[in-house]
């Protein structure tokens, strides 16, 4: 408890102004290229099977303890909800760790829209 509330003691108005906590999609995909990124989708497995983005990492917010192993610590970890609300909660988390995270406040269908033919030639997935 005593690191979340470090956390929470430098989130003052020089830190939120910042916005280092935040990543767009565009900074996000420049950083994956470069292979200094992972997206991770925290949403649940409901949820994923109706919308899903196959160079996200999926794990359920809920099950993200249990599965920490799985994400790097060298990468950013650029994380995703539908709305932000369980990304925050993740980067929250993934920060008191020690992992680089940044929240992707964007919406899902904000992220569908980025991803047009002209975007998809200039960032190949493999």
């Amino acid at each position: 408890m005593k690191q979340f509330d470090a956390f929470l003691k430098n989130m003052d108005l020089d830190y939120l102004s910042q916005g280092k906590y935040k990543i767009s999609f565009p900074e996000y995909i420049e950083l994956k290229n470069n292979d200094n990124a992972i997206l991770l989708d925290v949403r649940t497995h409901e949820e994923n099977a109706w919308v899903s983005f196959n160079f996200a990492k999926h794990i359920p917010l809920n099950e993200l303890p249990d599965r920490i192993a799985e994400l790097p610590k060298d990468k950013i970890i650029a994380i995703f909800c539908c709305t932000a609300t369980r990304a925050t909660i993740a980067y929250s988390y993934l920060s008191i760790l020690g992992y680089d995270a940044r929240i992707l406040p964007e919406h899902i269908g904000d992220l569908a829209s980025h991803i047009k033919a002209g975007f998809v030639a200039k960032n190949p997935l493999s």
